[in-house]
């Protein structure tokens, strides 16, 4: 390879260079081969050989002219000091550059280097794993890479004698790039807590003190300043904040930000100033720091439609080059030559040698050993392939019908080691009229790829398979004995060809051999880039044209030597092997796959044994030889006439060849000899080297522009040094072919001389067909090529080759590349094979398996996306694995300008291998898209690739108050506002209405029905474990308060710590007779004191209690030691048990002054992590239950199941106030006992036979998790939901329509009505806003009732710019939205621009605000800041009403009036909650609710449970919880970001891999993302992974 450096590359022309080296001395040549060969086999450092090689070339080399001297030596990889270890004996083994040499230039490799020498110290934080996860759980993970059936890797050689083992680090790093990488990886293992496994081998000492040279205080304050403009200024101030990490002060942070940063602490501040001193903030500093250089160019404008955010269309880059040339002119090769005795067809021909010469040597085969194991004869080839065809025809039957008829396909199930009985079994077929379908042996039921065989099988109709016996034995067995049916295959007959099974036709039997037709000979198999097998059809004539063609081309004899090492059942292999030996009379040595794993010189040892004068073989065998050549000396290729290297149409075929050729040369091997060839499976060969006796012009080679190539342009290199590519020719045009280069998008114009194109064929030697796919067959068979005026160049029709490339100078034709390997990213192409050759250039392989890269691109938010899967070596260590992946990302970057989305490593041997070595790419692919590859690394750089986003948002003023108000419109809109029912006008006999007071009610429900039954409280049992009456409550409320009358003033706050039941009821009423304002609160979990004990404590001092009631039981929990150690247990008030309280009667009962006065506070925290208690006053507290009373109309008679807390909100109502008012009967289930028995609420209802009850979403979700199959098992015990005529869901969010309906599906089995299901709304300023009652609607006599809830389906893209956009079910972008439930009565609503505080139209997302009686008065909190959020509880729009009072609630939603009417003939306005503000994230200017983004998550992996998301810093962090094996915890990683940029044009920075469970959950079922946020942050989280996207 030295001279191609020194001149053939550097004259960076196009003209052909007749072999450069023989412009050298002899002399100086062979010391180079040697100086190659001692490099190769590690007898000298790189530094060494640079330096000796340099000096041989001196004299050499000023005869160059123009030439950049930087260039000319190529020593200038400087090696740095630390990369060879001081006195480490180098092992004698293979090649210390061990980079793949059949993609190795040394231009190439040395513009990677200067490609990563530019990138200066950038900072990427390195992916955090869990310990578990390091350790590769999978066995055959760590097997060493030798055991491997099929790799290309040169480990898997085995040596005679010795191991091959890699020599320690040549260093070709930059000493820069080196010192970088130290600091990376030292900047990764800052934290020393629990989860960090980083640690970096050889300690060395961390030289840089300052952690963070990049944040100096402006730089950090400007970073984050930028970051803040764009989130969202909160105008609800809010009560204060359990979570301690407010999102709330984010503008006054950003001044305070700049105080930790100085030189040398590496504290972070979250927004509110608040230091987390934690290895993930410093991990997304580093990251946002990362993020802050733009990568690409600025996006230009483009317009956003009204709806629509486009996504932004590439312009073509206006200075991208251009194709200046002429139209080319189709080339034509020599025409067939006229042979006079040519047989008519490939039959005839085996006859004539059979008969005629029998004795002839026809196909050699060989062992493993490489020893001749048997020789086939023309004659014993004529012979047994008679046999084989009489059997087949006339002894295979089924029910006396013949088995197979003339023309069928058969399938042909041969090991790579047995060609002869493949042949034999193939010309029996020919000879029968059979068509031979040559297939892989599937090794596996689970073989890449083998289904696709199967289903090719199927197409083809084959219903037999010929095999030999050895074969049979080995394939896998059903229980039967028979072959197992493998996946997607068709029943298949299996027939042994061996001597045995077959019979000797009798005398008068005689195959026909007809003249070739264009009837179908045999069927090749190809695999598409996409992984679909297809069957290509060859006639007779085709095969015999191309025999013919193949003769002249390559000027074979009749009786020649020709050695084959490739697969002999398709394409070259076949060619060459099999079809054109026979019809010349040739020997063919075959060499078996196995036998070059084993021995790689072996094809030239019987090139040397039997004076072979061709060999076919591929770059690859090339390769492997020259690393195992050296102990040979007694070798000779002077026999050689021809050296056809099959994929020499491979751009890296070049240098194998070169590199194969120095080495040889001494050896006997003729320059002109190597004849690299291009074929593809549809046109067969398209066009060849000729040898050297044809009087054909010198090779040629071509260095072009990467950059040009990747615009279709071939621009000879001259100025960019980096990116260039180096093609040899693969000769000229086949014999009576005609070809041309056609665009290879639209319609098939001709190219272009200077344009890259595809290559199209038309000849009488090429496929006919796709076997049964006609549509395809006509894009590929039947290609009319056109002139630029639309004019079709010749009458023939043409097939296309999937080979890229063009025809140079003196008619050569060049390829580039294949339509397979073809990425065309933003309109630039790219070719795989290229990117595999840059990632392999960019270091020693000392991480990662050199030939098991696999290269492909996926299809993510309409543009492909580069993906590179490597198998990592089982001794690369994290950092090692990490620094190899970021260079590489690196190098593409520079040298291909073209960012890579997903780099993955995966464990050693995992990838999927294709039948003869090399990496399955598209089941690679597939497995990546499923999520099944489990890499062990994965670097993902979204930020770099996707340039192609939506314009952020620029806010829009919406209506003002300027604008016409006409009536109730606004600009041309009905207002958005609705009510319930009118309170005043609804007269019912309702007695407790006389009284101001909740605890009247009860007082004269004591005297007027003392043995009315109000309460009855179930066990997990199912038993009653309480009861209680009208009097016996009022009985137990006196006691209690009798016990704090003496104790304590009127209005002190006292708070309530009991478990769901009577005694929370009693005591409640028991503060109000005294005059005391209860506060209930939820007890601690005796088995989660840590977590829950401080919320208890919380509230207890937030609302100001004074006192505590409670259990016995309680009151010693909370006085334990182990309460000691979550707060302080000395600063409870007093706790009082009520457990046993005197009986005593009160002499005076309080009566509250007013009923404005403060009845009880309600505590509650939101999913934003604030902990917020409303006050609610006597009249809201009698006006609630009025109109709960109202709406869903309760009476003493009837009876409803309660399945709620009872410590807040409208779960706290149902449980504590509603029975008494209204006098019925409440059955009460606490959702704590469905733990552990899932079944006590429905069993429940049933047995009570319940028409109204009440849940939440976590009892739903229970019961769906826990009953979904066990509903047969419930009927057998009775269970009957037909009773049930309304179930509610209690809620503070959007409804969950999943969730229901997947819930009345299920129980619909069990008489369940699928119209019961509805939905709650209610909020912090309004408990209860909506309750969808009883709606069997239309009966009069069934009580009034409103129409069912309305489901309408949005548009997510339109939602996040706040507008409402209907579109139909199922369109693309649709979001499911399901009305809240009916508005109570006395309930005003209203939708609020939150901006502008003016009112909306109709379908317009705003502000949902709520007036009624029962809204609260206000929030309590302890801060004495009411002021602040007075405008929650009261505010005022900016216009058209300005009078009302409304109070906001905090969330998102619209109005839209529906065609249906409600029981009063009013049309019915229906209510969608679409989410809640404070959780909303504003990225990219639009606003995203955290649900939709979390949806299409957990959509995108079977193993995903459960997902949240929040933000941080502008980035989106996805939590997600893997039910899996934690091996599949890093396929979440590429699918989670593939869907967030799909569905929601988001690019999300952070994933995180938790276990199941670790995402928390509030007691109303909702997530809490704020408490997970800071968990995240603090680090408290052991993550199994976090990935953080570049």
């Amino acid at each position: 390879m030295a001279e191609r450096t020194s001149t053939g590359l550097l004259t960076m022309m196009l003209e052909p260079t007749p072999a450069v080296a023989m412009t050298l001395p002899a002399e100086v040549r062979e010391k180079l081969a040697e100086l190659e060969l001692e490099l190769s086999e590690g007898d000298i450092t790189q530094k060494g050989y640079e330096k000796k090689r340099s000096k041989l070339l001196a004299p050499y080399i000023p005869q160059i002219q123009g030439v950049d001297p930087s260039l000319q030596i190529d020593n200038r990889i400087q090696v740095s000091s630390q990369a060879v270890l001081p006195g480490s004996k180098q092992i004698k083994s293979r090649a210390a550059n061990t980079r793949d040499e059949r993609f190795r230039s040394d231009l190439h490799t040395e513009a990677v280097q200067a490609a990563l020498a530019k990138y200066k110290e950038r900072k990427m934080p390195m992916p955090s794993k869990r310990r578990s996860v390091l350790v590769q759980s999978s066995v055959e993970a760590c097997t060493p890479p030798d055991t491997s059936s099929a790799s290309e890797d040169e480990g898997s050689l085995r040596r005679q004698g010795r191991l091959a083992t890699s020599t320690p680090y040549q260093g070709h790093g930059h000493p820069a790039v080196e010192h970088w990488f130290n600091r990376v990886i030292q900047g990764s293992s800052t934290s020393s807590s629990a989860s960090s496994t980083s640690s970096h081998p050889g300690g060395r000492s961390i030289t840089n003190t300052t952690s963070h040279p990049a944040l100096n205080a402006n730089a950090a304050a400007t970073a984050l300043a930028d970051l803040m403009a764009q989130t969202q200024l909160d105008n609800h101030s809010a009560p204060p904040d359990v979570t301690g990490l407010s999102e709330r002060p984010q503008v006054a942070s950003v001044r305070g930000v700049s105080r930790s940063y100085n030189h040398h602490t590496s504290v972070m501040e979250t927004a509110d100033g608040v230091p987390v001193n934690s290895r993930v903030s410093n991990k997304i500093q580093q990251l946002l720091n990362t993020l802050k250089r733009p990568k690409r160019p600025p996006l230009r404008e483009f317009f956003v439609d009204d709806f629509e955010e486009l996504l932004d269309v590439q312009q073509p880059d206006p200075n991208q080059p251009k194709p200046e040339g002429q139209q080319m002119s189709p080339l034509e090769g020599e025409p067939l030559g006229v042979v006079t005795n040519w047989p008519p067809s490939l039959p005839a021909a085996l006859q004539r040698w059979g008969t005629t010469h029998p004795k002839s040597p026809c196909l050699t085969a060989l062992d493993n050993a490489g020893k001749p194991i048997y020789t086939l004869t023309y004659g014993k080839l004529w012979t047994r392939s008679q046999k084989l065809a009489y059997t087949l025809l006339n002894k295979l039957s089924s029910r006396n019908e013949p088995l197979l008829m003339p023309g069928d396909r058969v399938a042909l199930v041969f090991p790579n080691n047995d060609p002869v009985m493949f042949m034999v079994a193939f010309y029996g077929c020919l000879l029968a009229e059979l068509v031979p379908v040559p297939i892989e042996v599937p090794l596996t039921r689970k073989d890449a790829g083998s289904q696709q065989i199967g289903f090719l099988l199927g197409s083809c109709g084959v219903t037999l398979a010929l095999t030999t016996d050895a074969c049979q034995k080995g394939l896998p067995k059903a229980q039967t004995g028979e072959v197992a049916t493998f996946k997607g295959w068709p029943r298949l007959l299996w027939f042994v060809t061996d001597g045995k099974h077959v019979v000797k036709p009798p005398k008068d039997w005689h195959p026909l051999i007809r003249e070739a037709s264009n009837e179908i000979a045999y069927i090749e198999y190809k695999t598409s880039k996409e992984g679909s097998t297809m069957g290509i059809t060859v006639s007779h004539s085709a095969m015999l044209a191309h025999c013919h063609a193949l003769t002249q081309a390559c000027c074979y004899t009749e009786a020649e030597t020709i050695t084959n090492v490739l697969d002999f059942k398709r394409e070259a292999g076949l060619w060459h092997g099999v079809l054109t030996g026979v019809m010349n009379r040739m020997h063919v040595i075959s060499i078996p796959y196995s036998l070059m794993k084993v021995n790689p010189l072996s094809w030239i040892q019987k090139v040397h044994m039997y004076k072979a004068r061709v060999a076919v073989v591929k770059s690859r065998d090339m390769h492997w030889s020259l690393l195992a050549q050296k102990d040979q000396r007694d070798i000779s290729l002077s026999s050689l006439r021809m050296l056809i290297v099959a994929d020499g149409a491979n751009p890296w075929s070049i240098s194998s060849c070169d590199a194969f050729l120095n080495v040889f040369q001494a050896r006997g091997l003729r320059p002109e000899v190597i004849c690299p060839c291009a074929s593809s499976s549809e046109a067969m060969t398209v066009a060849i080297r000729r040898p050297p006796e044809m009087g054909v012009p010198p090779p040629g080679k071509a260095v072009l522009s990467m950059g040009g190539l990747s615009h279709s342009v071939i621009r000879v290199d001259t100025e960019e040094k980096l990116s260039v590519l180096t093609v040899q020719d693969v000769g000229q045009v086949m014999p009576g072919a005609l070809v041309c280069v056609v665009r290879v998008e639209g319609t098939p114009y001709l190219c272009q001389t200077d344009e890259v194109g595809e290559i199209c064929v038309s000849s009488g030697s090429t496929g006919l067909a796709y076997y049964g796919l006609p549509g395809m067959t006509k894009n590929i068979f039947e290609t009319i090529p056109v002139t630029a005026s639309g004019v079709p160049i010749s009458d023939r029709p043409f097939t296309r080759t999937s080979l890229l490339g063009f025809v140079g100078p003196d008619s050569l034709v060049f390829v580039v590349g294949k339509m397979d390997g073809l990425m065309v990213v933003s309109g630039r192409r790219h070719n795989a094979d290229d990117v595999v050759a840059t990632a392999l250039a960019v270091e020693p392989m000392k991480f990662v398996y050199r030939g098991r890269i696999a290269v492909f691109s996926v299809s993510v938010l309409h543009d492909e996306r580069i993906v590179v899967v490597a198998e990592q070596r089982p001794d690369a260590s994290e950092e090692d694995s990490f620094q190899w992946m970021s260079r590489v990302l690196q190098a593409i970057d520079s040298i291909h300008q073209v960012g890579v989305y997903c780099l993955a490593l995966v464990p050693a041997n995992t990838l999927p291998k294709a039948p003869l070595g090399g990496i399955h790419i598209s089941e690679t692919k597939q497995r990546f898209l499923e999520g099944a590859l489990h890499p062990c690394n994965v670097l993902m750089c979204p930020h770099t690739c996707v340039t192609n986003l939506p314009k952020p948002r620029q806010k829009q003023p919406e209506v003002g108050p300027a604008s016409m108000i006409v009536g109730n419109l606004v600009a041309g809109k009905r207002i958005a506002q609705a009510s319930g029912r009118d309170v005043g006008q609804l007269e019912d006999n309702d007695q407790a209405r006389k009284f101001l007071y909740i605890q009247d009610v009860l007082q004269w429900r004591a005297q007027a029905t003392p043995d009315h039954p109000l309460f009855l409280v179930l066990n997990a049992k199912g038993t009653v474990a309480s009861t209680a009456s009208c009097l016996q409550l009022h009985k137990r409320a006196e006691r209690v308060a009798s016990a704090l009358m003496g104790r304590l003033n009127t209005g002190d706050h006292v708070a309530l710590v009991y478990p769901p039941g009577v005694d929370l009821i009693a005591t409640f009423y028991g503060c109000l007779y005294a005059g005391c304002v209860p506060v209930t609160v939820r007890p601690p979990h005796p088995q989660n004191l840590a977590t829950t004990l401080p919320t208890v404590k919380m509230i207890v001092e937030v609302s100001k209690s004074v006192y505590i009631l409670t259990t016995q039981a309680i009151m010693k929990l909370l006085k334990s030691k182990e309460a000691a150690a979550a707060v302080d247990v000395k600063s409870w008030p007093t706790v009082l048990d009520t457990d046993d309280l005197p009986r005593k009667k009160i002499s005076q009962m309080y009566k509250p002054p007013t009923p404005e006065m403060l009845a009880y506070l309600d505590f509650s925290v939101s999913t934003t992590g604030i902990l917020a208690g409303v006050k609610m006053s006597h009249a809201a507290t009698s006006a609630l239950c009025r109109s709960i009373k109202l709406q869903c109309e309760l009476y003493p008679s009837r009876q409803i199941a309660i399945c709620l807390d009872p410590y807040c909100g409208l779960g706290f109502a149902l449980w504590c106030l509603c029975s008494v008012y209204s006098g019925h009967q409440s059955i009460l289930v606490p959702p704590l006992e469905l733990e552990t028995n899932a079944s006590l609420w429905l069993a429940a209802v049933s047995q009570y036979k319940v028409r109204v009850t009440f849940c939440s979403y976590s009892v739903m979700e229970m019961c769906t998790k826990g009953l979904g199959s066990q509903t047969e098992a419930l009927r057998l015990r009775n269970v009957n939901l037909s009773c049930v005529r309304t179930c509610m869901v209690v809620a503070e969010e959007r409804p969950r329509i999943s969730l229901t309906q997947s819930f009345s599906k299920i129980f619909k089995d069990l008489g369940l009505s699928p119209r019961a299901v509805s939905t709650t709304f209610g909020c912090r300023v309004n408990v209860a806003i909506c309750l969808q009652p009883n709606r069997l609607g239309k009966l009069a006599e069934q009580g009034t009732a409103g129409p069912d809830p309305t489901t309408v389906y949005v548009d997510m893209r339109a939602l996040r710019h706040d507008r409402v956009r209907l579109v139909e079910r199922g369109s693309p972008h649709s979001l499911p939205l399901m009305e809240s439930g009916k508005i109570l009565p006395g309930v005003k609503v209203i939708i609020a621009n939150t901006e502008t505080k003016g009112p909306l139209g109709d379908s317009h997302l705003g502000e949902i605000w709520v007036s009624s009686p029962h809204n609260a008065t206000g929030y309590y909190t302890v801060y004495g800041e009411e002021a602040l959020h007075a405008d929650h509880f009261n505010t005022k729009l900016s216009f058209g009403d300005t009078q009302t009072v409304w109070a906001r609630t905090g969330y998102l939603g619209f109005l839209r009036r529906t065609e249906l009417t409600d029981a009063s003939g009013e049309r019915h306005d229906a209510l969608y909650v679409v989410g809640s503000l404070d959780e909303t994230l504003e990225l990219r200017g639009m606003r995203y609710h955290p649900i939709d983004i979390e949806t299409s998550v957990i959509r995108s992996h079977k193993s995903i449970a459960e997902c949240a998301v929040f933000t941080w810093t502008n980035l989106l962090v996805v939590v997600v919880e893997l039910e899996g094996s934690e091996q599949e915890a890093l396929d979440l990683v590429a699918l989670v970001t593939n869907v967030v940029l799909e569905e929601h044009y988001l690019i999300v920075g952070v994933v995180v891999v938790v276990d199941p469970g670790v995402i928390p959950i509030n007691s109303r079922g909702e997530k809490q993302r704020m408490h997970l946020r800071d968990g995240f942050l603090a680090d408290q989280l052991d993550p199994i992974y976090v990935a953080y996207n570049m």
